[in-house]
């Protein structure tokens, strides 16, 4: 049988942790943030895909050209976290597969099928921010995943000339507790889940 995590990992993960809308006035060392990316690039994608591309938003410039993206309820909030990772995946991805997955010839399976091109690449890069979001829960930072922006507005503000897309920004720092609404309900196993 494999190890597991004890119950004080799993809460720092799962069971305690919490989508943070406000954050204590405290740097992120780029120290952290690469080692979460260190973590996450470990989780399985397809054929060792690894379409996630990830740009972190820190600098008061970088912010004023996220700002004009975001839809008004995230503004604040994204403009006062210390950090904001924009999650993307590369359209792309599938040139480093010679390399990624040397077993077969995989690159040959994507190239001119626009349609398994999308969806390996959206569906692995979600996966891979997913991985990223608990690496970065896992090594002592708070996030707020978010979509709620214009998704071909930061395309064309912070990659533009590239086969990048944006999925989604996660606000990265040290939450504020104060800032937290009360934990909302969950479903049940027996709601959501069937075993067949």
């Amino acid at each position: 049988m494999s190890a597991q995590l004890n119950q004080d990992s799993l809460d720092l993960l799962f069971g305690q942790a919490r989508s943070f809308s406000a954050f204590q006035p405290l740097p992120v060392a780029d120290d952290l943030l690469r080692r979460a990316w260190d973590q996450a690039v470990m989780g399985p994608t397809s054929v060792n895909c690894l379409p996630a591309r990830i740009i972190f938003v820190r600098s008061a410039e970088a912010k004023a050209r996220l700002k004009p993206a975001l839809a008004p309820g995230n503004v604040d909030k994204t403009m006062a976290a210390p950090v904001t990772a924009i999650i993307g995946h590369d359209m792309a991805f599938f040139e480093a597969l010679p390399r990624l997955f040397p077993h077969a010839d995989a690159r040959s399976w994507f190239v001119g099928n626009d349609a398994l091109i999308d969806s390996t690449a959206s569906r692995n890069g979600t996966l891979q921010g997913g991985y990223f979001l608990l690496a970065l829960r896992a090594i002592g930072l708070d996030c707020g995943p978010m979509s709620g922006f214009d998704n071909a507005k930061v395309d064309a503000e912070f990659f533009t000339g590239t086969t990048i897309r944006s999925n989604f920004l996660i606000n990265i720092g040290y939450g504020d507790p104060a800032g937290l609404y009360p934990r909302g309900p969950r479903l049940g196993f027996d709601e959501a889940c069937k075993i067949l």
